[in-house]
C-alpha cells in the first residue's frame, strides 16, 4: 500500500514538472542563428528584455550607429551577403517611421525578459503569462494595416533576446515610403534636421505654425471663392446652400489639405503626429458632415419656407405629410450623420482595434449613465422619432393641447413649434406633447362645425329663425354649405328657450370667425325684426283677485 501511495506521488509530481517544462516551452521562436551577416552583437548590447531592445534601437539610432541597430532586427529573409548593407539601411527607416508615428509608453513595455505583466488590467489581458510576441504599433500602408511588433527569439544555445520580427522588418520600406520623410524635409540643411526633445526636430517648430497661417491664409481664398461661385449660380437654393456651407467645407478642405502636405512634402515626428493626425482627421470629418447637413437643411428650407408660415389645416392633406416627412427626413439625416462620423473618426484612427474590447465591456455601465444622465434628452428624441413614423401630428394640423389652441407649425428633435390664432408661438418638449392627451382637429377633415346659441322668449319662432339662419349663412363667405346645417331647440324651461345654430367651415380658423359673425349677425337680425323675442320676466296677476279687492265692502 504505501509503495503504491509513493509510486502516484511520484508520478504527479513528475507530471507537475512536465506540465512546468510544457508551459515554459515555446516562449519564444527558435532558430538557429540570427543576422549571421552582421557579425558578432556588441558586447555591451542589451535585448534581453522589450524595453531594453526598443531603447537600445531608439539610443543607436539617436547617435547614428545604425550598424549596432541593426542587431535589434529580424533579417532572416536577407542573404548573408546583403545583411550587412541593408540591416543599418533597414534600421535608420525604422528609425525614421517610429519617430514620426509613435509616441512610447515606456510604462506598457514590459521590463522582464518574458514579457510578463504582473497586474492585470483593461490594457493588459495576458496579465500573469509570458509572451514571445508584442506589438508596440499598426500603421496602415497602401489600405493595409503593418504592425511594428516585438518577437522573442532564441538563436541556437544562446539566451532569448527581442528583436523586430520578420514582418515587420518586411514592412519597413513600404511603411518608410508612406511615413518617411516628406519632399522638402529630404532639402533642409543639416542644422534644422538636429533633435531638440521630445523626438522633434528643429525645423518642425519652425514649420508648424508656418503651416498653420498658410492654411488659415488658404482658406481664407478658398471661403472667398466659394462664396463668389454660390452668389454666380442663378438658382436660389443653391446660393443659400453655398453660402451655409462654405464655412465648414473650407475648414474640411484645409484639414485634408494638410493631411495631404504632411505626408507628401513635410512629415513631423510622432509628438507632432499623435496630435495632428486625430485633429486633422476630425475636422476633415466634422467640416463635411456638416457641410452636408447645412446643403440639406438650405434645400428643406427652399422648399418649405413659402408655405411653413402660411401652412394650416386648410391645406391639402398629402402636401402637410410631405411637410412632416422632410422635417422628419432632416431629423434622420443629422441622426445618421453624427453617428456615421463618430464611426469614420474611429476607424480613422483605428480605435476599435485597441479599445474595442474595452468599449464592449463597458457598453452596460455607458448605457446606465447615459440613461440617468440624458433621459430627458434621448426621451425627447425617441418621442420626435416617434412622431415622424407615426405622424399622429402633421406640420400644418390644429391641435387643442390643454386650454391652447394652435397649428403645428414645426417638429424638431427636442421640442415642436405651435402657432396660436393671435400669432403667439407655444414650445412644447416633445415627449411632454406625447405624453398628454390632445385634440387633433385635422387628424382626419380640416372642416369643422360651429355652435351659436341664442337665449329667447317663447314666443319666438325656430322656423322663422331657420330660415333667417340660412340666409346668413349663404351670406358668409367662410361657411361651408353643404355640410352640417341645421337649427334647434336644446332646451327650453320656464324662463327662455335656447336655440342653438350649426354652420361648417372648410378649416378651425375659419369656423371660428365664421362663428363670431353668425352670433353676431343673428343678435342684429332678431333685434331687428322680433326684438320681442328677446328674454323676459312676466308677472301673472290673478284677475278675479284683483277685482274683488277693488269692490267696497258691505255695511
Amino acid at each position: 500500500m504505501r509503495l503504491a501511495l509513493m509510486l502516484g506521488l511520484v508520478f504527479l509530481l513528475s507530471a507537475a514538472a512536465g506540465a512546468a517544462n510544457d508551459s515554459t516551452q515555446g516562449n519564444w521562436f527558435e532558430a538557429e542563428s540570427l543576422n549571421a551577416g552582421l557579425g558578432a552583437p556588441p558586447d555591451d548590447l542589451d535585448i534581453s528584455t522589450p524595453r531594453a531592445a526598443v531603447i537600445e534601437f531608439l539610443d543607436s539610432g539617436d547617435d547614428g550607429d545604425f550598424s549596432r541597430a541593426a542587431h535589434v532586427l529580424e533579417l532572416s529573409h536577407i542573404s548573408e551577403e546583403e545583411q550587412a548593407e541593408r540591416g543599418p539601411e533597414l534600421a535608420r527607416k525604422l528609425r525614421e517611421v517610429m519617430n514620426r508615428t509613435m509616441v512610447i509608453s515606456w510604462n506598457e513595455l514590459p521590463a522582464r525578459s518574458d514579457a510578463l505583466f504582473e497586474a492585470a488590467s483593461n490594457d493588459a489581458p495576458l496579465a500573469g503569462q509570458p509572451r514571445r510576441s508584442l506589438e508596440l504599433s499598426v500603421l496602415e500602408v497602401n489600405g493595409r494595416p503593418a504592425e511594428i511588433r516585438l518577437n522573442r527569439a532564441k538563436p541556437g544555445e544562446q539566451p532569448p533576446i527581442w528583436i523586430f520580427s520578420s514582418q515587420t522588418v518586411r514592412a519597413i520600406d513600404a511603411m518608410y515610403e508612406s511615413y518617411g520623410p516628406g519632399w522638402l524635409e529630404e532639402r533642409l540643411p543639416d542644422v534644422l534636421q538636429r533633435p531638440v526633445g521630445f523626438g522633434t526636430r528643429a525645423w518642425e517648430w519652425l514649420a508648424l505654425p508656418l503651416t498653420v497661417a498658410l492654411m488659415v491664409g488658404l482658406g481664407l481664398i478658398v471661403h472667398r471663392l466659394l462664396g463668389w461661385l454660390g452668389c454666380r449660380v442663378p438658382i436660389g437654393w443653391i446660393n443659400r446652400a453655398a453660402d451655409r456651407m462654405r464655412m465648414p467645407l473650407t475648414v474640411a478642405l484645409m484639414a485634408l489639405l494638410a493631411q495631404l502636405l504632411t505626408g507628401w512634402i513635410i512629415s513631423f515626428s510622432g509628438f507632432f503626429y499623435t496630435v495632428l493626425t486625430p485633429l486633422l482627421i476630425g475636422l476633415t470629418i466634422v467640416g463635411l458632415t456638416l457641410a452636408a447637413l447645412r446643403t440639406i437643411d438650405a434645400t428643406l428650407e427652399k422648399v418649405t419656407e413659402r408655405f411653413v408660415d402660411e401652412i394650416d389645416d386648410s391645406s391639402d392633406r398629402d402636401r402637410r405629410k410631405l411637410y412632416t416627412s422632410i422635417y422628419a427626413l432632416r431629423r434622420f439625416v443629422l441622426l445618421a450623420a453624427v453617428l456615421i462620423s463618430i464611426v469614420l473618426f474611429l476607424v480613422q484612427l483605428r480605435l476599435f482595434d485597441n479599445v474595442g474590447m474595452s468599449l464592449l465591456a463597458s457598453a452596460g455601465v455607458i448605457t446606465v449613465v447615459l440613461g440617468i444622465a440624458g433621459q430627458t434628452v434621448l426621451g425627447n428624441i425617441l418621442a420626435s422619432l416617434q412622431i415622424a413614423v407615426a405622424k399622429p401630428v402633421r406640420i400644418g394640423d390644429a391641435v387643442l393641447y390643454g386650454d391652447q389652441w394652435g397649428y403645428v407649425e414645426s417638429i424638431y428633435y427636442s421640442y415642436l413649434v405651435l402657432r396660436s390664432w393671435d400669432g403667439r408661438r407655444l414650445i412644447v418638449p416633445v415627449q411632454y406633447f406625447i405624453s398628454h392627451p390632445f385634440e387633433n382637429l385635422s387628424m382626419v377633415d380640416a372642416s369643422l362645425t360651429r355652435t351659436v346659441s341664442l337665449r329667447l322668449d317663447h314666443c319666438a319662432e325656430p322656423d322663422k329663425l331657420r330660415k333667417a339662419f340660412k340666409k346668413l349663412v349663404a351670406k358668409d363667405e367662410r361657411a361651408v354649405e353643404d355640410e352640417l346645417l341645421m337649427t334647434s331647440v336644446t332646451e327650453i324651461n320656464e324662463d327662455f328657450q335656447e336655440i342653438t345654430f350649426y354652420a361648417t367651415a372648410a378649416n378651425p380658423t375659419d369656423a371660428w370667425l365664421m362663428q363670431l359673425d353668425l352670433r353676431e349677425d343673428l343678435s342684429d337680425w332678431v333685434r331687428r325684426y322680433h326684438p320681442e323675442w328677446w328674454p323676459r320676466d312676466r308677472v301673472l296677476l290673478d284677475r278675479t283677485r284683483t277685482e274683488s279687492a277693488g269692490k267696497p265692502e258691505n255695511t
